[in-house]
C-alpha cells in the first residue's frame, strides 16, 4: 500500500471533480448550503443519543460499564472488518467473503495449534492465508474485471468450504492462557474489550490514511470517476488489489481474535455477518455508489449497532427481531444517503430525454 500511497501521479487534481456539472450531469456548484450542514455524522450522533435514552429507560443497568465492555467484546471483529471494507466501498466495489476469511483464519489457526504447532506461527499462517485470501479476490477483481458481488460471493463460499475440510469438526483446545484472556478480560485499567481496542488504533489508521493522504484522495477519485481517475495516472488496479489483500489479512486477524475470544475454532465461525459488517459501513454514510464517506461515520455506525443490541438484549427481544432491525437498518442506510443523488440522476435524464427531441 505505501507504493501507491507515495505515487505522484495519486494526487494530481484532475481526478478531482470539477466545479459545474459532474458525472452524473447534476451541477455541483449550485447545490444550496443546507445540503452541506446536514451531515449524514450529524443525523448519526442523533440516532446515537436516541438509542442511549432508550436503552437506560427501558434497562435499569444499560448505562453501565459492563454494558460498554460486553458492547466492545461483541462488536470488536465486527468494527475491525468494517475499516477494510470502508476502503473497497469507497472506490464502488463490495466484499462481501468477510466473515467466511473470518471463519477460515481461525480455523487454520485451529487446526495447527492442535496438531503442536507454536500458536505464533499458527497465527502467522492465518494472516498468510488471509493474504492469500484477499490476492486472489483482488486479481479476480482487478486484473480480470470481473464484478466484485459476484467475485466475492464465490469467495464466500469458497473460503467456507475450505475451513469446513480443514476443521470438519470444531476444536476447543485451550489455547495459552495468557491469548485468551484477550478475547474475554478487558485492558488493564479499562473496561474496554482487547478487539475493541484494536479497532480503536485501526480506525485511526483508517482515518489518517483515507482522509489525510494522497492515497485517500485517489480513492475517493476512484469511487467517483473510475476512468478519469486513470488517465490521470492514479493506477486504480493496483490499489483495487492491495485493498483486496488488506482486506483478506484484517479480516484474518479478527478472526484469530474470535477464535480466541471463543476458546475454539470452527468453520462455521462468523457465519451471517458478511450482512452486519455491510449493514454498518453502509449505515454509516458511506455511497453504495463509491467516492463518499467518513471514518467517523462508521465509528458512529458501530457505536449506535452496538448499543442498540444491548439495549434490545437486555429487554430480552428475541434474535430474530434484532435480525429484522439490522435488515432495516441496511436498507435505511442505502436509500435514505442516496435519495437526493438519485433523484438527481433521474432529473438529469428527464432533461436529457426532453431535450432530445427539440434538437431533431
Amino acid at each position: 500500500m505505501s507504493e501507491t500511497a507515495t505515487t505522484p501521479a495519486a494526487s494530481r487534481p484532475a481526478a478531482t471533480p470539477p466545479a459545474g456539472p459532474s458525472y452524473t450531469g447534476v451541477d455541483t456548484s449550485r447545490q444550496p448550503v443546507w445540503r452541506g450542514l446536514l451531515r449524514w455524522e450529524a443525523a448519526l450522533v442523533v440516532v446515537l443519543i436516541a438509542v442511549l435514552v432508550f436503552g437506560s429507560v427501558e434497562s435499569d443497568t444499560f448505562l453501565s460499564s459492563t454494558t460498554f465492555f460486553f458492547t466492545g467484546l461483541n462488536m470488536g471483529e465486527i468494527a475491525i472488518m468494517a475499516l477494510p471494507l470502508l476502503l473497497i466501498v469507497m472506490i464502488g466495489e463490495i466484499d462481501l467473503s468477510v466473515a467466511s476469511m473470518l471463519g477460515l483464519a481461525g480455523a487454520v489457526m485451529g487446526t495447527l495449534y492442535e496438531h503442536g504447532t507454536p500458536i505464533a506461527l499458527a497465527m502467522l499462517a492465518a494472516l498468510v492465508v488471509g493474504a492469500a485470501g484477499g490476492s486472489l479476490m483482488g486479481l479476480l477483481v482487478a486484473r480480470t474485471g470481473l464484478p466484485s458481488i459476484a467475485v466475492t460471493i464465490g469467495g464466500l463460499t469458497l473460503f467456507r468450504g475450505i475451513a469446513e475440510i480443514i476443521l470438519p469438526n470444531p476444536t476447543a483446545k485451550t489455547f495459552p492462557t495468557g491469548l485468551a484472556n484477550l478475547g474475554v478480560l478487558p485492558i488493564p485499567g479499562t473496561q474496554l474489550a482487547w478487539s475493541a481496542g484494536c479497532f480503536i488504533v485501526l480506525a485511526i489508521v483508517t482515518a489518517i490514511v483515507l482522509h489525510a493522504t494522497p492515497l485517500g484522495r485517489s480513492l475517493i477519485a476512484i469511487g467517483l470517476q473510475p476512468e478519469a481517475a486513470e488517465f490521470s495516472g492514479i493506477r486504480v488496479k493496483r490499489i483495487t488489489f492491495w485493498l483486496y489483500v488488506l482486506s483478506g489479512v484484517v479480516c484474518a486477524f479478527a478472526g484469530i481474535l474470535f477464535t480466541l475470544k471463543n476458546s475454539s475454532a470452527s468453520y462455521g465461525a462468523g457465519s451471517g455477518l458478511e450482512l452486519t459488517v455491510v449493514a454498518i459501513v453502509l449505515f454509516g454514510g458511506v455511497s453504495i455508489f463509491g467516492g463518499r464517506g467518513t471514518v467517523l461515520g462508521v465509528v458512529l455506525s458501530v457505536l449506535i449497532v452496538g448499543a442498540l443490541q444491548q439495549a434490545l438484549t437486555q429487554i430480552q427481544v428475541p434474535a430474530e427481531v434484532q435480525n429484522i432491525i439490522t435488515g432495516a437498518l441496511l436498507l435505511i442506510s442505502v436509500v435514505v444517503p442516496n435519495a437526493a443523488d438519485t433523484v438527481s440522476r433521474l432529473r438529469a435524464r428527464a432533461r436529457r430525454t426532453s431535450a432530445e427531441p427539440a434538437r431533431a
